[in-house]
């Protein structure tokens, strides 16, 4: 899919394919989740190693195990030196600035629902085209969004954010890999990355907006009456309205 730009002439000023843009996109995520990833080494007064560590599981995590189960050869991030680059690059950014400002966090916030939507749609079409099924497909794509995040926080040994708890992150990804492979099987696949970045970073800033969170639990509670019976069958009485028999008064 691509885009001109055509001056009135019909002298055409410059082409910008869509595969450009989503690597733009691509790369803007890695490094606002680098610097997260550095964030949170920060916050777990961690060193200079511990912030290069995190700001790579971050940001390239969830791409590296995606790769590694579809073993279609080494990851993509080992072999494009731009990633790995730009995960460092983050790591430094994170280690020598204090993002406590208003507008940097915003900025990182951006980056990050960007990149959730992207990174789902790079996952599932990756899935698409090894011949997966559209089930694989949608688990690689939340797979790829989510990933890094998880793997960050298992080493930092807490229990990782995407599992409860936090505005909607993971489901935002889900959205994005349904649509991805809704409209690839259509034969859509430019427009459904598309349609995937940018339904995923609304519904992340909705979320984020409005404080929308999963639920965690639900309980289904049973009539009174049912709970009684199951009292009193347990009790070996029966039920609650059938009491054991008394002797007649004489």
């Amino acid at each position: 899919m691509n885009a001109a730009i055509l001056l009135p002439d019909g002298v055409t000023l410059g082409v910008a394919t869509l595969s450009d843009a989503i690597r733009l996109v691509d790369l803007a995520g890695v490094l606002a989740n680098a610097i997260l990833g550095g964030i949170a080494a920060r916050a777990a007064r961690l060193d200079l190693v511990g912030f290069v560590i995190l700001a790579i599981l971050s940001g390239l995590g969830g791409g590296m195990i995606r790769d590694t189960l579809l073993q279609q050869g080494p990851p993509v991030a080992l072999t494009d030196p731009y990633y790995l680059g730009v995960a460092i690059v983050g790591a430094i950014i994170a280690f020598f600035i204090r993002f406590k400002g208003r507008f940097p966090r915003l900025a990182l916030l951006l980056l990050d629902v960007l990149a959730v939507g992207c990174w789902a749609a790079v996952g599932a079409q990756k899935a698409l085209a090894a011949d997966l099924g559209w089930l694989p497909a949608i688990l690689l794509g939340m797979l790829t969004a989510i990933g890094g995040g998880m793997v960050r926080d298992v080493f930092l040994m807490r229990v990782p954010t995407v599992f409860g708890g936090n505005t909607l992150y993971a489901t935002s990804a889900f959205v994005a890999s349904v649509e991805m492979v809704v409209l690839t099987e259509l034969g859509q696949p430019e427009i459904g990355t598309v349609v995937a970045i940018l339904s995923a970073a609304a519904l992340s800033l909705l979320a984020k907006r409005f404080g929308w969170i999963l639920p965690s639990e639900m309980r289904i509670r049973p009539p009174k009456a049912l709970r009684g019976w199951r009292a009193g069958w347990w009790s070996g009485r029966g039920g609650a309205s059938d009491p054991r028999p008394t002797e007649p008064p004489e």
